[in-house]
């Protein structure tokens, strides 16, 4: 039994993109972003869309009405009947009875049952394990010509349906079986003679005409989905954190000249816009150091690029999303962050969008073994500070994550959690804390004014923490050498600051720098413990609390090889806080190969 799977409303298949979200420059994100990235380059074409592309997405082609008449009749060829005194009657067409389709239900409140043709015209057929595969010269495989249904001379229109539905039968994989032809009298049944098949009739293996190119490229673009595997472009990968959130998206650079040709203008606006800026107005932000070049991906061959914005500005991107029509290209958003799970409902009620959910330390885990085993153009992803202790010769060297089992994961975002990863799939969180980077973005806005993560960071790293903190030299005169403790420890963050002289003598730069200083000791001394408890000695820490931040990796270095003497390595990666976008963008391929 032929067996169509669908769902009413496109449930299984609705999830959309809405492209970057970060749109036009009339719809610009409105936070300030860093000053040396720039404004948008030029005026940028809109992402408007003028065709409206079918519900299913990766959707292939499905048989002609001709098929179905063709599967509803008697077999691949036709019956003649005996006529009176043995004379054969030249073959007809029963009729046939509709095609019913189970646990269908009717549409528009008709009573009848849906039918393929209602299926198409509405566009909630979709790709399933018996789906059809893509016509010849639509980029697979061609058919079978050789077995091709037998007509009357004469009847070139009527035979013509019955060859191209006999062809999309052996499309589907469904092969009738021998038509059986009843002799003059009666007895058993013998095959009929067939009938040579006019020259009009043969299959032709072309691409069928449509109404536009937009119409040719969402076919195409089906056919080689469905051949590959691989979901409709745009692809997405989305991380919708507290405090930002991180988008990548793979540029295709193997368009052949007849893709480009076809493909739909909002999908070209959107490549088009997205990677001939570095800015997206005030807040949206490539970062084009971190672009993975020449990557191949499902098949295709292209450029991975990382775009980030301020969290407040989801409301703007989701609006962007609205009006730029992005539920129209039918690809699927797959979104991780607990912001997936906050902004869901204004996702679908204002764009029209649907999100698939993804868990955000799974993400992580997959996205960061992903771009540590593709590499960094040609470079190591993961480094280390070698010499940490020794500000002198402290220098950045690479590091071979091959072999990462077991490793202590530690994310540093707006929080931190902490992961004892001990394969792909084998992983529990240990423990996190909230202090994290918005811990530290918050406290500087409160202590200094400052309002971007970019703007405290400059700050701290011109200010001297040790005018706020009251260190062990402070309390003892100099170290307490029983136990280890130099004078130049922290005893107390933020110590000095009881004393009104101290208060009135410091600067905002030191109060940026006490505080930075204050959350990055607070998480390496808990990744420390969690490393001694559980008995690993590599401790890789990523998040975008680490985002040129050069002064917190440098301190975690010299925490971690001080307090373990030399047995505990800290590990960064280069692409710090997309992991977990990346992850994302992976399962999007995951859950085609799964259909």
């Amino acid at each position: 039994m032929l067996k169509l799977i669908g769902g009413g409303g496109g449930q299984d298949w609705a999830c959309s993109v809405a492209g970057t979200g970060l749109g036009s420059e009339e719809a610009a994100l409105e936070v300030a972003g860093p000053k040396d990235q720039g404004e948008a380059n030029g005026s940028v074409p809109g992402w408007g869309c003028e065709e409206v592309p079918e519900s299913a997405p990766g959707a292939r082609m499905f048989p002609t009405c001709a098929t179905r008449r063709a599967r509803r009749g008697q077999g691949a060829e036709e019956v003649g009947e005996s006529a009176g005194g043995g004379e054969e009657r030249p073959a007809r067409h029963p009729p046939a009875p509709a095609l019913r389709l189970p646990n269908r239900k009717a549409q528009g409140g008709s009573e009848g049952i849906k039918t393929p043709e209602n299926d198409l015209q509405g566009g909630l057929l979709s790709r399933g394990p018996l789906a059809a595969p893509p016509a010849p010269g639509m980029g697979d495989s061609g058919g079978q010509p050789g077995r091709c249904s037998a007509h009357a001379p004469g009847d070139s229109a009527h035979a013509g349906a019955g060859a191209a539905a006999l062809n999309g039968l052996l499309h589907n994989g469904f092969h009738p079986p021998p038509a059986r032809g009843r002799g003059p009298a009666g007895g058993s049944d013998t095959a009929p003679p067939r009938v040579p098949l006019l020259a009009e009739l043969q299959p032709q293996p072309q691409l069928p005409q449509h109404d536009s190119p937009a119409k040719k490229c969402r076919l195409r673009r089906r056919m080689d989905s469905g051949k590959k595997n691989r979901p409709p472009f745009p692809w997405f990968g989305m991380d919708i954190g507290g405090t930002l959130v991180k988008l990548v998206y793979f540029e295709p650079k193997d368009i052949t000249a007849e893709e480009e040709q076809e493909e739909v203008e909002n999908l070209k606006s959107i490549r088009k816009y997205l990677t001939s800026n570095t800015a997206y107005g005030k807040s949206g932000i490539r970062d084009v150091h971190l672009e993975l070049k020449n990557l191949t991906m499902c098949g295709r061959k292209g450029n991975l690029h990382f775009i980030r914005f301020p969290s407040c500005a989801m409301h703007t991107f989701i609006q962007m999303g609205s009006e730029k029509n992005f539920s129209s290209l039918h690809t699927t958003l797959c979104a991780t962050g607990g912001g997936a799970f906050k902004f869901e409902e204004d996702f679908r009620m204002i764009a029209d969008l649907q999100l698939h959910k993804l868990d955000e330390l799974d993400c992580l885990i997959q996205g960061l073994l992903y771009v540590d085993s593709v590499g960094f153009n040609g470079k190591p992803e993961c480094y280390y500070f070698e010499n940490p202790t020794n500000p002198e010769l402290c220098q950045k060297k690479p590091y071979c994550l091959d072999n990462p089992y077991p490793m202590l994961l530690v994310n540093m975002g707006s929080g931190v959690s902490i992961l004892a990863v001990y394969s792909k799939d084998n992983y529990k969180r240990v423990t996190g804390t909230s202090l994290g980077g918005g811990t530290f973005l918050g406290l500087c806005c409160l202590l200094t004014g400052c309002e971007t993560f970019e703007e405290a960071l400059e700050m701290a790293a011109k200010g001297d923490s040790t005018n706020v903190d009251k260190l062990v030299k402070d309390i003892y005169g100099g170290d307490y050498e029983r136990f280890g403790l130099q004078g130049s420890a922290v005893a107390s963050s933020f110590g000095n600051m009881m004393s009104k002289e101290k208060r009135e003598s410091i600067s905002k730069e030191d109060l940026a720098r006490a505080t930075l200083v204050t959350i990055t000791n607070n998480i390496g001394s808990i990744a420390r413990m969690c490393a001694l408890n559980e008995n690993i000695d590599r401790v890789v820490f990523v998040g975008n609390f680490l985002r040129i931040n050069m002064v917190s990796m440098k301190l975690l270095a010299y925490a971690m090889d001080f307090w373990s003497k030399g047995q505990l390595k800290a590990l960064f990666l280069e692409h710090e806080g997309y992991f977990g976008a990346v992850g994302a963008l992976l399962e999007l391929f995951k859950m085609n190969d799964d259909q």
